[in-house]
């Protein structure tokens, strides 16, 4: 937070209480010119509750906010709403309105007015002339539908985009967005990291999108208790910061506590000093017990329940084609799916990856090809809607189906103690659904159906309305289960950490697997375009009246030469060496993001930095070398 900036928007002691639950506890927090928030915290936490409050749709019990003069804010809600009378492009020029109310009052006065001079400044301020470009291309880059389209026709997640686009076009000086990256694919959330990155206001954001908080933020605040914690940098320094921080109190703690055991041991041994002496001191002790130590935060301990063995054959998919909708979605697709793996399927909405998924459980017969399950293969498919909370019900009857036990492994848990592995308590266990908040409803649709069991456990898009703590906890539970996982996702942070390969829709009907998480894929793809855009393939001199065209070309290294046996089969293993330094990259990032990092690797931390630090020095000498060597692979 830049407090040199002139400030914005000022929430000064903020009360707000839903009964005898406090959201809001006397919180402050101040936004400037420059700012890039990223607002953590649990759900449930309040950080929507607090995102009305500023952008004014909610009054708090008590405090305040302030605004600079004359202050422009767009706020996009989780619970926004459209004009139903209006269609999809009136809807957007909506979020343009003190824009287009600017142009149309400029429009009405006279040329040498002195109004005239102030509205043209203003409207040029805000890029008001080129409005229709911009929404054009935000259209364009967000995926909504046709401008002419009805808005009562439009699904739920088409309407989200149309709310976004809205909500950008209006260039604000203040941005308040409320989980934006939702039902947005891959390349449109870029598009908006990109936006952001050079938007000329300030901008507070609530996501739970870790790769685009650590993109677009350079402030992390987080709510807890009630209270805001601010750290500097994106996502992955607030986590370091906030590591640090309770290792700090942690030791403050410690220090209490052993000062209490030994001031306890004197008052129990009932000395005879001077009664002024003792009186001082039992004071002393009074006082350092009465203080509050640190708030522990309480995980849930998600453990998916042990699934039965695997056979030989899993799934075998052979030259698999999907058409919908006279669209071909995807065709000539194999891939032998084996136990240990966890595969990523990311892609473009629409393009069939839910489609895929159908096909392998056996709901969707494929236009060609086969799908060969193996008999002990036991599916657990979680599909997007993620079934439907029935509000009356309470949360064990919502779990039970009629049973009050878990099948685990070879034996049963209570539903009572597996609930409590969701953290929920016993008084929330009896709870109606109605009651809960979002992020406990998450954490029941995990347990209601995680119980199911299965080896092959298939999610699709899993992340959504998941809190960052809860998003850990899956991850956790995913990396250590020990059947097969294949999960569409568009959270490149969850696929860089769960996923030991990648299924990826690339358009054309194609769809290509790749080792490694999301980002290697990525770097991979770039670098095969790369290779296209810098050596493009050329007719040679030898061959030029054959019209034949050689491979792809790159420039000589030195003299031409072969390459040796050794360097041979130096490349052929680069691709698993740079696999193996990125996997422990991502061991000590993964050890960063963990709550209980303090406790177990404080002292530590000098020397993991040092170590990721290093091998992040060698994953650049690697991808080096192996330019080098196909350099001189390719020009010999």
């Amino acid at each position: 937070m830049s407090d040199s900036a002139p400030a914005l928007l000022t929430a000064s002691e903020l009360v707000v209480a839903f009964n005898d639950r406090v959201i809001l506890d006397h919180a402050t927090l101040a936004l400037h010119e420059g700012d890039r928030v990223g607002l953590v915290g649990r759900n449930g936490a309040g950080k929507s509750t607090f995102l009305k409050v500023l952008a004014g749709q909610r009054a708090p019990d008590s405090g305040e906010v302030a605004a600079r003069r004359d202050l422009v804010v767009s706020y996009l809600s989780q619970e926004f709403t459209l004009d139903p009378k209006k269609n999809v492009l009136e809807n957007i020029r909506d979020g343009a309105s003190h824009v287009l109310g600017l142009i149309a009052e400029f429009e009405s006065l006279p040329a040498n007015s002195k109004r005239h001079e102030q509205l043209e400044e203003r409207i040029t301020h805000l890029d008001g002339w080129n409005l229709d470009n911009r929404i054009e291309s935000a259209m364009s880059h967000l995926g909504t539908p046709p401008g002419d389209r009805d808005i009562n026709s439009l699904s739920g997640g088409e309407k989200r985009r149309v709310a976004m686009c809205r909500t950008l076009v209006s260039r604000p000086d203040l941005l308040i967005l409320d989980e934006p990256t939702n039902h947005l694919d891959p390349e449109a959330i870029e598009w908006v990291a990109e936006f952001l990155e050079n938007f000329g206001g300030a901008f507070l954001v609530v996501t739970h999108d870790r790769w685009f908080l650590d993109r677009v933020t350079n402030l992390t605040v987080e709510l807890a208790e009630g209270r805001f914690y601010s750290y500097e940098g994106g996502y992955t320094e607030y986590l370091l910061a906030k590591a640090e921080r309770q290792r700090a109190e942690a030791v403050v703690e410690h220090k209490r506590q052993m000062f209490l055991e030994k001031e306890l041991a004197w008052v129990r041994q009932g000395p005879r000093a001077q009664r002024s002496k003792q009186k001082n001191r039992f004071e002393r002790y009074y006082e350092t017990a009465a203080q509050a130590g640190p708030v522990v935060e309480e995980d849930m301990e998600l453990v998916i329940p042990p699934p039965p063995p695997l056979g030989n054959r899993v799934v075998e998919l052979s030259n698999l084609a999907i058409e919908f909708g006279g669209r071909t979605l995807f065709r000539n697709f194999s891939h032998v799916f084996e136990n240990g793996q966890r595969i990523g399927v990311a892609g473009r909405n629409g393009v069939g990856k839910t489609s895929l998924l159908k096909a392998i459980i056996g709901d969707l017969q494929p236009t060609e090809g086969t799908v060969k399950t193996g008999q002990l293969t036991k599916f657990n498919y979680v599909d997007q809607s993620r079934l439907q909370l029935r509000e009356e019900r309470t949360v064990i009857d919502e779990v039970s189906d009629g049973t009050e036990f878990v099948i685990w492994g070879n034996g049963k848990l209570s539903l009572r103690a597996y609930l409590k592995r969701f953290l929920f308590s016993d008084d929330r266990i009896n709870l109606q659904v109605k009651y809960l908040s979002g992020g406990e409803r998450s954490r029941l649709l995990l347990a209601r159906i995680l119980k199911q069991g299965g080896n092959f456990l298939i999610l699709d898009e899993p992340t959504n309305d998941l809190d960052l703590n809860t998003l850990r906890v899956l991850e956790e539970a995913l990396i250590a289960f020990p059947g097969v996982v294949l999960v569409v996702s568009h959270d490149r942070y969850f696929l860089n950490r769960v996923c030991t390969g990648i299924l990826a829709f690339e358009g054309d009907e194609r769809i290509a697997y790749s080792v490694g998480n999301y980002d290697y894929y990525q770097e991979k793809k770039q670098r095969t375009a790369a290779s296209a855009t810098d050596w493009p393939s050329k007719k040679s001199p030898e061959k030029a009246s054959s019209g034949r065209d050689v491979l792809p070309r790159v420039q000589p290294v030195g003299n031409k030469r072969k390459l040796s046996f050794k360097e041979t089969r130096e490349l052929d293993d680069m691709e698993n060496q740079v696999y193996a330094v990125e996997e422990q990259i991502g061991r000590i990032e993964n050890l960063f993001a963990d709550p209980e990092f303090h406790k177990t690797h404080a002292t530590q931390t000098n020397a993991l930095l040092a170590e990721l630090a290093a091998h992040k020095d060698k994953l650049n000498q690697l991808y080096k070398r192996w330019e080098e060597l196909e350099a001189i692979k390719t020009a010999s």
